[in-house]
């Protein structure tokens, strides 16, 4: 059980002040200090008998690592006029027009968005979204087709423990931002959850499978471990 308290400040020593939520938990055992890899919220656990003071003076002892933490996750790039998003080893630079058009428009490595200025952001993330799908749908298809098990359904979420899925029912779920990541990250990717529908384990003849549907396997996933939650980075606010 957990319940959570008033959020807090924390002020690191290059000035910062960054919001910090507490949560009590009766599963803890000592007061423990989290800092996100994906979005970089700061989040201060105290176990039963605890006080906020405890706490937050023990967050005050670990400020330097809580920067250095921050510092690995990256400031975050909202999806606004000016701002370079990657699509798939592409810089394109989001740009806000005039126009009326509800969906965006893609001209060589520019992407012009119209509307309102409060929803380029939304529209910028559901043409974002739509690109996955379009990228990753008929890669799927294709390999399922391959090794004689097409997928049911084939579905976009903003997953951040996973980059994909798949349900014994044969359902894929991927995350929209691998669009963001390399090609050949999101072919793996694809390759890693279609190999599934044959084999529903991380057995040798899973892996086998994959290496016959994606030739980069070890790249993709050395990439993946290194780079893959800076993808989360994109449609933060700053």
């Amino acid at each position: 059980m957990s319940a959570m308290l008033e959020n807090q400040m924390l002020s690191l020593a290059d000035g910062r002040n960054v919001p910090v939520s507490l949560r009590r938990s009766t599963r803890a055992r000592r007061i423990l200090l989290h800092v996100g890899v994906y979005d970089g919220t700061v989040e201060l656990v105290l176990p039963p008998g605890a006080s906020t003071r405890e706490g937050l003076a023990f967050a005050r002892t670990q400020t330097r690592w809580v920067a250095a933490q921050l510092a690995r996750v990256g400031d975050g790039v909202p999806f606004a006029d000016g701002a370079v998003i990657p699509v798939l080893g592409q810089q394109l630079t989001i740009r806000r027009t005039d126009s009326r058009s509800a969906l965006p428009v893609l001209q060589d490595d520019v992407l012009l968005v119209g509307g309102r200025d409060d929803t380029v952001s939304s529209r910028v993330k559901r043409w974002v979204r739509n690109r996955a799908m379009d990228e990753i749908k008929p890669r799927a298809e294709r390999m399922g087709t391959e090794i004689g098990r097409p997928p049911a359904r084939i579905s976009m979420r903003d997953t951040r423990s996973r980059w994909g899925s798949c349900s014994r029912a044969g359902n894929l779920n991927f995350s929209w931002r691998l669009v963001m990541a390399p090609e050949n990250v999101l072919d793996y990717v694809v390759a890693h959850e279609v190999a599934h529908l044959r084999e529903l384990n991380h057995s040798a003849r899973f892996w086998t499978l994959v290496d016959t549907l994606c030739p980069d396997v070890k790249d993709a996933r050395g990439w993946l471990r290194t780079h893959g939650a800076e993808l989360h980075r994109y449609g933060r606010d700053a």
